[in-house]
């Protein structure tokens, strides 16, 4: 038997009545079911492009603070660029200048001038003796402080072992087991002779030499000197270790001009036999005036003869 459904409606008009089949009233109910598909997928496509949408929106932020942080970058190194231009302009002025004043020694002292040379070879040739360049290595760092004369770690950035962070090594560390005898690299004075809590550097040494360097002896195990004592180049300083922030032994070595610091590397290999590597590799020191006031040094009435000169010369490092 076949199952119908009878709708009546009711108006002014009066009443109608509609038969409806079980097939016609499954139809309809699926396309009711069809169309809440519809909504509901409808929905879901909505949500999903909105999270789409947010999540581009957050790139876009993203990308242009990136464009911004280039962009005042950008501003910074053109600013620094004119900066160094400004600079390089005026040491060309002054070694132009320099270099009238080297002709003009030259002749005094008998030479023929040759502009074509490099600088510091003309003031070595024309003005510095034996025995003034003795007073520069004594009195400036030079040479290594540890016998290994072998460098782990250079100046300049690097990851800093402890920290997992880049960052700036303001010395050279040299490798030296514990207990390695540690050296003056010249004359001077000791400023610190103990622990060193801010900077890290555990026990540590601090030089005060001529001319505005100074020097600096980090992670030492034993201190041989103290304050206020003055100390020779290749003297005793202290033995090293693996104090204040260091994940192994060795010597931590910074080379300072009033107050700054400088890469140790050509000071390391300053000689006698390589006397001018140390003025083409550090153009941040006034070589010119500082050779000037040696010379002057080197005038006193107690200078010693020339044969004396060559001989203390013979032995340096």
């Amino acid at each position: 038997m076949r199952h119908r459904y009878q709708i009546t409606v009711t108006d002014y008009r009066g009443a109608r009545h509609f038969t409806l089949s079980q097939l016609m009233r499954r139809t309809l109910a699926g396309a009711l079911a069809g169309l809440a598909l519809i909504f509901l997928g409808g929905f879901l496509v909505i949500h999903l492009l909105a999270g789409k949408v947010g999540t581009l929106n957050q790139e876009v932020a993203k990308l242009q603070a990136l464009h911004d942080s280039i962009a005042n970058d950008n501003a910074a190194l053109m600013t620094e660029r004119r900066q160094l231009q400004d600079e390089v302009e005026d040491k060309a002025r002054a070694l132009s200048a320099i270099s009238a004043e080297i002709d003009q020694i030259e002749i005094l002292v008998g030479l023929q001038p040759e502009p074509e040379r490099p600088l510091v070879q003309r003031i070595d040739t024309a003005s510095q003796t034996a025995f003034e360049k003795r007073l520069m290595l004594e009195s400036i760092p030079s040479g290594f402080p540890v016998e290994s004369g072998r460098v782990t770690s250079s100046f300049g950035m690097r990851r800093h072992p402890i920290h997992d962070r880049m960052a700036k090594h303001g010395g050279v560390d040299l490798r030296a087991p514990r207990g390695t005898p540690i050296y003056a690299t010249a004359d001077g004075l000791v400023e610190w002779a103990s622990k060193h809590h801010n900077s890290g550097l555990g026990k540590m040494v601090k030089l005060v030499h001529n001319y505005g360097f100074s020097t600096i002896y980090g992670h030492l195990d034993d201190i041989d000197v103290e304050v206020g004592r003055y100390v020779k180049r290749g003297e005793l300083l202290g033995y090293s270790g693996n104090t204040g922030a260091s994940t192994a032994p060795h010597l931590h070595y910074e080379v300072r001009y009033l107050q700054r610091r400088l890469d140790p590397s050509p000071f390391l290999k300053w000689s006698l036999e390589d006397y001018d590597i140390l003025f083409t590799k550090e153009d941040r020191v006034q070589w010119e005036s500082l050779a000037e006031v040696v010379r002057r040094t080197a005038s006193v009435p107690e200078r010693p003869s020339l044969r004396q000169a060559q001989s203390w010369s013979a032995t340096l490092p």
